[in-house]
């Protein structure tokens, strides 16, 4: 089998969000925040760059820490650094621009925005200053946030901001926005109210040739006041990135849903945009119809950009782990820019950068799964979630999913089966001491706490995990003793597998209950599959009273 790539496209270890890819020279390089492993905040690791050759997006190779945290004079006060862009300066060096933050974001919107330089793509990146006028004042014109760099047939253009609705709300001066304002922006009262449209939105700013210093005053590129125009559905939020397509102006940018990329064209670079549409949601919302309510994994914040290498554009963009919004993950897919400039929201999927569908032999990390629902997924922004439902997480080195319950389904898209074979799990039953438990600061955004999505207190306490030193079950005459629990302990789950999200089961593997209860060791359950051939989708329907785990799954 020849070497494949699938989605995340970097090792399971890795969580780099808020892609920003380049091409440069032969090879693409993958910019972006670095999150921590099962981390309570955003971006808590230094900068770590990837790279692959534009010929092989099989092959992608750490390039090592190129900037840290620490070399910013705003450490440690301010101790992670968020999205951040690169960008080649007309004397053929290379510019990082980003921002700092701190514990749950603390002061990542208070700015500047910070700038260091290499000579190489993917070297150490030295310290170089801040983004400031001619006479050294540091720029903070409008919210400094998630920057995004262009170099513009030789104009340095550095996109950013965040946007909220807030103003536009008829009461903002009385119902405590403005309060709010103050305390996230860093800013007075006065200084909020003294804009002429307003402190948020889209922004661009134009550079020297010294890559620091301010040209061209800050400006919006997208009107703040979104409604009545083509922005009103899809807002900018967040995640500013420019590309240039032909003679088009193409600004990626993530929405006020929170969980989508989408883009926005016009043929100036500050001015004149219209939206375009939604190129990825990480819950596939939006895709063919797909409603919030039925998204197809826990959604949350998404954040990248596109970018063409070797002559194919890809959409790169972050998935959710570990029940939280700061576990995040790259992933990309192949998009199609039509005549007309038009890009067709694509579904998310497993194979991403793989050059076809998978090959339907060997071995695979279950975590690939680019489908995990339960029917009922929370959004997630700025959160972590401690009550339960199925999530991509670790123990140790062991990736896998866990907290599988009664119809989760688990999906892949997609292999290129062959037909009937031989198809395995490597499973276990989830167990007081193999349970992952976190034990790190909770937070829940505002706009998480009412979701509907998110089920209500009595349903929370009813798929708590039922200790297994406890009864769990009645007789079926209601009365409770130690036969109920043995009836709970003994039954089995089993795996429906299925080639359509909603379709019929093609075959059953059986998990069968070891023993010892406790047991924390993963065994392969597998059976004969009458695969149809051709590409196809494979789904995991789980069934089953008990909770499982799953790490791999194999095709033989």
């Amino acid at each position: 089998m020849s070497r494949q790539v699938y989605n995340p496209f970097l090792p399971l270890n890795e969580y780099i969000p808020d892609g920003e890819p380049h091409v440069w020279g032969d090879r693409v390089y993958h910019y972006g925040s670095h999150d921590k492993e099962g981390g309570y905040t955003f971006c808590m690791q230094d900068y770590v760059v990837y790279s692959a050759p534009v010929k092989d997006l099989t092959n992608w190779r750490c390039e090592g820490i190129t900037y840290r945290a620490s070399q910013d004079p705003a450490y440690p006060e301010l101790k992670y650094m968020y999205a951040p862009d690169v960008v080649r300066g007309n004397d053929g060096r290379y510019y990082l621009y980003y921002c700092m933050g701190g514990d749950y974001g603390y002061g990542g919107y208070t700015g500047p925005i910070s700038v260091a330089v290499c000579d190489t793509p993917a070297g150490k990146y030295e310290y170089l200053g801040h983004v400031q006028y001619k006479d050294g004042t540091v720029m903070k014109k409008y919210i400094c946030f998630d920057p995004a760099a262009m170099n513009d047939d030789g104009t340095i253009r550095i996109f950013y901001g965040t946007q909220y609705g807030y103003e536009e709300e008829p009461d903002f001066l009385t119902n405590g926005r403005l309060d709010d304002e103050v305390s996230m922006f860093g800013r007075t009262k006065e200084e909020i109210l003294g804009y002429k449209d307003s402190i948020m939105g889209p922004i661009m700013v134009v550079l020297e040739d010294d890559m620091l210093t301010v040209k061209e005053e800050p400006r919006h590129i997208i009107p703040y006041a979104v409604k009545g125009t083509s922005f009103e559905e899809h807002p900018f939020f967040e995640g500013s990135s420019m590309r240039k397509v032909g003679d088009k102006y193409y600004f990626v940018y993530s929405s006020w849903q929170n969980h989508e990329l989408c883009y926005a064209v016009s043929d100036y670079p500050d001015h004149g945009f219209t939206f375009g549409g939604t190129i990825v949601s990480n819950g596939d919302v939006g895709y063919k119809g797909r409603s919030f309510e039925n998204k197809l994994n826990m959604t949350g914040t998404t954040h990248g950009s596109i970018e063409c290498i070797d002559g194919q554009w890809y959409v790169f963009y972050h998935r959710l782990t570990h029940k939280s919004d700061y576990s995040r993950q790259a992933c990309a897919e192949k998009i199609y820019i039509d005549a007309n400039g038009h890009i067709d929201q694509v579904e998310v999927t497993s194979c991403g950068l793989n050059n076809g569908p998978l090959a339907a032999k060997g071995t695979y990390p279950a975590v690939i799964a680019c489908n995990l629902t339960n029917g009922h997924m929370p959004h997630g922004s700025n959160s972590i979630y401690t009550t339960e439902f199925p999530n991509v997480t670790n123990k140790g080195e062991d990736r896998f999913i866990a907290e599988i319950e009664d119809g989760t389904l688990i999906g892949y898209k997609y292999f290129a089966l062959e037909g009937s074979g031989t198809f395995g799990v490597n499973v276990r039953y989830e167990t007081d001491a193999n349970k992952v438990v976190y034990e790190g600061p909770v937070r829940v955004d505002e706009r998480c706490e009412n979701q509907e999505q998110v089920k209500d207190s009595k349903d929370l306490i009813e798929n708590e995990s039922t200790p297994f030193n406890e009864s769990c079950d009645n007789n079926v005459d209601g009365t409770d003793d130690n036969s109920g629990y043995t009836s709970y302990m003994n039954a089995e789950g089993y795996f429906d597998i299925c080639v359509s999200e909603d379709g019929e089961s093609i075959g059953r593997i059986d998990i069968p209950l070891s023993d010892d209860i406790s047991e924390t060791e993963w065994r392969w359950c597998e059976n004969r599959v009458d695969f149809p051939e051709g590409v196809h989708a494979v789904y995991l329907v789980y069934h089953g009273r008990r909770k499982v785990q799953l790490k791999d799954i194999r095709f033989r």
